[in-house]
């Protein structure tokens, strides 16, 4: 998940703002997301987890591109009357969703000044809201995170908010999970002023960063239940060493292999987790010793990948730009254990940057002891619960997100799961959850 960060922080895209982004309900009945993308184009989403990049061919008519690739699709938008909210994709008609929308301003932790956007399905009656806390972007949540829509037009309201140091909010960009669980406990508290009579069950949804931060807040506040969406019951410092393991033994090695790939990660989260005070005379140590073995380039993990080829100097120089006061050795488990709100786990098979492996076995523990936790695993999906296919130099590109994974949400936060969900292993709690 540090990684992401890493990527986040050397290029953002700037984001469309104009008519074209919003929530379609297509003439068959289903929902259709535009949102913002790269630069001059689009992405649209469906909710059984279909994309594509839709690029400008002339006037108001887009050209798809397949997932995350540059291969046609065959698929076409064209927006009939943008201003109306009227479009047509693949031939069939849609109109826009008139989305109850709320802005506001709510204050954080030490006074901070958070902005926030609540977005509540048409109509009157009362509706599940989701509290939606990002993971370690450092970009806006009010302008990349789809899911304020998404969850809207299947009947859940959302509430998205900036955290500190992005998009519009003030104060300091921080990894403190207490201080940033803190803010998502001030931003339930604001859906739930703004919803009003509205406000039925009320919980949270942390993707990546925020499956620490989230569960984290509900034990600091009533919330009815918690969407974890591939995050982890390990700390830091442990992800890294996890990653590191998966993506070697994905590549074939063994675990001889491994012990010594993490005498890097080790040492290099010594240096991360000491304030870049410790750990560099074991990292050299370890760089000397394997530096030369054929595994050493294949070495990855979440963060490692990116220390490994500076030099001590640049260690410390560059590292201190990253000195978010990230909890390195934080105690997932201990937080886990006390709450007992509902939760789903949501997680996938072929996540490299933060592998699933251990956070299922201690959630299956946790599920042993009688807690109200629901896992599922999506066999196919890497971080984001997105699937993939592998180009020419062995990178993934992604082509999709798991049939079933944003259908489950809705239907968590709504109170009653109806699988199956696509390829997804569900394992419920031995009491039910909802």
């Amino acid at each position: 998940m540090f990684s992401l960060l890493f990527a986040a922080l050397l290029a953002s895209a700037p984001a469309a703002t104009d008519c074209h982004v919003g929530a379609y309900r297509l003439a068959d009945g289903q929902s259709l997301d535009i949102a913002p993308s790269d630069e001059g184009t689009l992405r649209w989403r469906r909710i059984d987890g279909a994309s594509g990049q839709l690029h400008r061919d002339h006037d108001d008519s887009w050209k798809s591109t397949f997932g995350w690739t540059d291969r046609p699709d065959g698929k076409e938008v064209v927006f009939t009357d943008c201003a109306k909210g009227d479009l047509t994709f693949g031939g069939i008609a849609a109109r826009r969703i008139p989305l109850e929308v709320h802005d506001t301003v709510f204050t954080g932790e030490g006074g901070t000044r958070l902005v926030g956007r609540l977005m509540l399905p048409p109509g009157s009656g009362k509706v599940p809201i989701v509290v939606l806390v990002h993971g370690s972007e450092h970009d806006s949540a009010r302008t990349w995170d789809f899911m304020q829509r998404q969850f809207p037009a299947e009947g859940v309201g959302a509430f998205v908010y900036d955290k500190r140091g992005t998009g519009d909010s003030a104060g300091e960009y921080t990894q403190d999970y207490s201080v940033l669980a803190n803010d998502a406990v001030a931003a339930m508290n604001e859906a739930r002023k703004l919803a009003g009579d509205r406000a039925g069950r009320v919980g949270f949804r942390g993707g990546s960063q925020g499956g620490w931060v989230a569960p984290l807040a509900a034990t600091r506040t009533r919330a009815d239940f918690v969407i974890v969406g591939y995050g982890l019951a390990i700390s830091p410092l442990e992800e890294d060493r996890e990653a590191v393991a998966f993506q070697l033994k994905l590549k074939g090695y063994d675990q001889s292999v491994i012990d010594k790939a993490w005498e890097l990660s080790d040492a290099i989260g010594l240096i991360l987790s000491s304030g870049l005070t410790q750990g560099f005379d074991q990292l050299d140590a370890a760089r000397a010793k394997y530096g030369k073995e054929p595994w050493y380039e294949d070495v990855r993990g979440d963060f490692s990948y990116l220390v490994l080829p500076l030099s001590d100097a640049d260690i410390r120089e560059k590292g201190k730009a990253y000195m978010f006061h990230t909890p390195w050795h934080y105690d997932s488990m201990a937080v886990l254990r006390k709450l007992h709100t509902p939760q789903l786990w949501m997680l996938g098979g072929l996540d490299i940057d933060a592998p699933s492996g251990e956070t299922l076995r201690r959630l299956t523990s946790l599920q042993a002891d009688g807690l109200p936790i629901t896992t599922v695993v999506f066999p196919k999906a890497e971080h984001g619960m997105t699937e993939f296919e592998t180009d020419a130099k062995g990178e993934r590109v992604s082509t999709r997100y798991s049939e079933g994974y944003m259908r489950m949400a809705v239907d968590y936060a709504k109170g009653a799961l109806h699988p199956p969900y696509g390829e997804g292993r569900i394992t419920s709690p031995a009491k039910p959850s909802l």
